[in-house]
């Protein structure tokens, strides 16, 4: 029998109930504002959906016109609650959330295991939020999919770069960054310094650090890799909790961006 990763925080970042859980997702999706983007890429907050489901939702509203490509999702998030030297997969062959079951992906799996700088560590991924608050998104947009979780822990940009690489697929294969980004600054400091790393992820500078998003070192790894392959970043949408909910004495930001293909001809229908 397969074994199952749980979920960690239903009721906690999101509804456990699973009408309410789609009701929610459904009403972020339907207010998000519609972009051209055909994305390979997205880098997508991982708060409570109170705070950066909005912002969440501005990138996953443009998986809707891909949907039926997509079948495989890597996802890569930072290590929040476990000491991690390198990069983590679970042992469980499936993530269960209220809306149901998704495979892990055995053969991607296998394939990025034999790299030195990856273990299995399913205690790494026992709790961990980053990964998990993405499925529910996903799992009510995409059709037939399994998903690579990758944990991000105390690793170097070309080790994450060669994870990467070695998932990288075609069409088929949709890349998720999971990262907030500034923490616990007061509101006009955190959109200075959000607005600046916003600007050099749009340049595909290399040169953000923990401080700007808990998870820089995939965001930088991401850079080198969406240079290599001549992808072209937007921005979909910049906020912070001070925005959504919550005080604007110390706020997290959000930050949603879409990486999308020189070649991706854009489709009609699609508006603006």
């Amino acid at each position: 029998m397969a074994t199952i990763r749980t979920p960690a925080v239903a009721g906690l970042f999101y509804p456990a109930n699973p009408q309410c859980l789609l009701e929610n997702i459904g009403c972020l999706l339907s207010s998000a504002q519609v972009s051209r983007c055909l994305p390979k890429v997205l880098i997508v907050p991982h708060a409570g959906y109170i705070y950066s489901g909005v912002v969440a939702a501005s990138a996953y509203v443009t998986l809707k016109l891909i949907a039926e490509c997509v079948r495989r999702v890597v996802l890569l998030g930072p290590a929040h609650r476990t000491f991690l030297h390198g990069l983590a997969l679970p042992r469980e062959a499936i993530f269960a959330t209220p809306l149901g079951q998704v495979k892990v992906d055995a053969t991607a799996a296998e394939k990025i295991a034999r790299l030195p700088q990856v273990s299995i560590n399913s205690s790494v991924h026992a709790l961990e939020h980053s990964l998990e608050v993405q499925l529910p998104f996903l799992q009510s947009i995409l059709e037939d999919f399994s998903i690579l979780p990758v944990v991000v822990g105390r690793a170097s940009v070309d080790e994450v770069s060669d994870v990467l690489d070695c998932v990288w697929g075609g069409e088929e294969t949709l890349i998720i960054i999971s990262s907030d980004l500034s923490h616990y600054l007061p509101y006009a400091a955190a959109q200075r310094e959000d607005n600046k790393t916003a600007a050099s992820i749009l340049e595909l500078h290399q040169e953000i650090d923990h401080t700007h998003a808990c998870g820089a070192t995939p965001i930088n790894a991401l850079m080198a890799v969406a240079r290599k392959h001549c992808l072209i970043p937007h921005l979909l949408d910049l906020r912070n909790s001070g925005d959504t909910a919550g005080s604007t004495d110390r706020v997290v930001g959000y930050g949603a961006f879409a990486f999308m293909s020189q070649d991706v001809p854009k489709r009609t229908g699609y508006a603006s």
